[in-house]
């Protein structure tokens, strides 16, 4: 198991980060960089299919990701992984407001891809997949989006992200990106609101400051 997660760190860098990474011009075309995550998401899911092959491995994984490019923040994601932005609903003034004190929204930034939705269950039957009663792709898995995953490929499951963009204002203070794991527990904002929780009882930890952007 551990070769495996780090057969996919090293893909998901190879692929996506390195991708990106090319493309940090601030005036850069911003659909330039939505194809560059696109087409990294596509190669991650093939070399993982391809080691996952070589390992008899049936593991999947969903993913979120952010890159933020000047002003410019990309959001890019597969299955249930959310992103949720922190952005303060205050109305004095259009300083640098502080995220200790002022109230703060949630925003989800994503789109979570389960075979119970109906766009997505239209899809996967048109590939030759099948919903079941309990809302799973092939009765099964949840999700209708991840990378691996290699015998559910053929009938409709995909690694293709849903990818967009936007531009930083000053009350946006901070993004949570977790897995089902963390939004099955959390509400976006019960985890917001942890967040600045601990910002105010932690507020001279610069690495808990960062781990929270």
């Amino acid at each position: 198991m551990t070769g495996m997660v780090v057969a996919w760190r090293q893909i998901m860098h190879r692929s996506i980060c390195i991708r990106m990474s090319s493309l940090q011009d601030y005036h850069m075309d911003i659909k330039a960089a939505k194809k560059a995550v696109i087409e990294g998401f596509r190669r991650t899911d093939e070399s993982l299919l391809q080691e996952s092959t070589k390992g008899n491995w049936q593991d999947g994984a969903t993913a979120v990701c952010v890159w933020i490019l000047g002003q410019t923040v990309v959001v890019a994601n597969v299955g249930d992984a959310k992103a949720v932005l922190a952005r303060s609903i205050s109305t004095e003034g259009e300083g640098v407001v502080d995220e200790t004190k002022s109230q703060l929204k949630a925003i989800v930034l994503t789109r979570e891809h389960k075979a119970i939705f109906s766009q997505e269950r239209s899809r996967i039957q048109k590939a030759g997949g099948s919903v079941g009663s309990n809302g799973r792709l092939q009765g099964r898995i949840e999700v209708s989006r991840a990378f691996g995953d290699r015998q559910f490929k053929k009938v409709g499951l995909i690694a293709t992200p849903d990818v967009h963009s936007f531009e930083l204002t000053k009350k946006d203070h901070f993004i949570i990106l977790g897995c089902d794991g963390l939004w099955g527990v959390f509400g976006p904002g019960d985890a917001v609101e942890f967040v600045q929780n601990q910002l105010k009882v932690r507020p001279h930890q610069p690495h808990l400051r960062c781990a929270a952007s």
